[in-house]
């Protein structure tokens, strides 16, 4: 079994509130967005940019891991570390 490099797909911090939001609204018209409901593991924190991250990052898992899965027009990025880390939930 290859030792493949994981990767994750997250909205680029200059994003504006625009194109986080679109961001959104395409990938969740493609892949189930349940996980960023309210109650839901990914709903926290409750920020747009995050929820923009979680619903890109189904979208780049769920279509191959493609550098192009991850473009949203210039408005993402792909990292290696796990983005789910990078906060302390409470």
């Amino acid at each position: 079994m290859a030792n493949e490099q994981k990767t994750w797909c997250v909205a680029k911090p200059s994003s504006d509130q625009a194109t986080l939001l679109a961001n959104i609204n395409y990938a969740c018209t493609h892949v189930d967005c349940q996980i960023l409901q309210k109650g839901c593991p990914c709903f926290s924190p409750d920020s747009l940019i995050n929820h923009a991250s979680v619903a890109m990052n189904l979208y780049y898992q769920c279509k191959g891991r493609n550098q192009w899965n991850c473009d949203f027009r210039n408005s993402g990025l792909i990292v290696v570390t796990d983005p789910s880390k990078n906060y302390i939930q409470v």
